[in-house]
């Protein structure tokens, strides 16, 4: 990855974030949801899981358990012949249990803005927080990197580390407060259709021009 100022990422980040604007003008979360409780639950379920096969499980969760304190009021045996679709289905269960009693408990069944209370909550880590808090909640402190966020800002030279956190904090400093929660959304869409897991299709990915992992046959040359 070729070396670069900071001024120079930060003008590659501001054409990256426009070549993604003209690329997913649309984006938004996929996970269905009406209220912060319902996205919070989802994301939760979505850990290890697609969003498409959440979104097929929570109409009926959602029905069957619509406040906090009927998550509470669950039994573990309730809650996983709800959610059995999912993979880890029994863990999730206990989580969203423990979930809607530590609502009940220490927020009165609504669900919290902060981030260290969403992370005091179980099965609520920084990343299902930063969901929580810029869709639901406008709070755009944070940016959400999931796998798609971790492998596509590390091709696209955002970010030289691997651990979740660092690349957040690396992503913060180039992205402003009002482009970070739909980065997240717009990038996930890229990771989806241009840029996988599996290979990168760099002969069709109209980023390749700012993107350093992108073949560049006259930086060869």
């Amino acid at each position: 990855m070729p070396r670069e100022s900071r001024a120079a990422r930060q003008a590659r980040t501001a054409r990256i974030l426009e070549g993604l604007a003209g690329l997913y003008p649309g984006s938004k979360c996929s996970l269905d949801h009406a209220t912060p409780l319902q996205l919070l639950v989802a994301t939760v379920l979505s850990a290890q899981c697609t969003d498409a096969l959440v979104n097929r499980v929570t109409p009926g969760l959602f029905a069957r358990f619509p406040t906090a304190a009927d998550l509470a009021a669950a039994t573990q045996e309730e809650m996983e012949e709800q959610i059995r679709a999912v993979n880890f289905y029994r863990n999730k269960a206990k989580a969203l249990i423990g979930l809607g009693r530590a609502l009940v408990e220490r927020h009165g069944g609504e669900v919290p803005r902060a981030m260290d209370d969403l992370t005091a909550l179980p099965g609520v880590g920084r990343k299902t927080a930063n969901v929580v808090r810029g869709i639901a909640f406008g709070e755009a402190d944070g940016v959400v990197v999931d796998t798609h966020v971790k492998r596509i800002a590390f091709r696209l030279g955002l970010t030289r580390e691997e651990d979740p956190e660092r690349i957040e904090q690396d992503l913060l400093r180039l992205l402003p407060l009002e482009s970070r929660v739909v980065f997240t959304h717009r990038v996930i869409d890229h990771g989806r259709a241009v840029c996988t897991a599996r290979r990168a299709f760099c002969d069709r990915c109209t980023l390749a021009e700012v993107c350093p992992s992108a073949p560049h046959p006259e930086r060869a040359a």
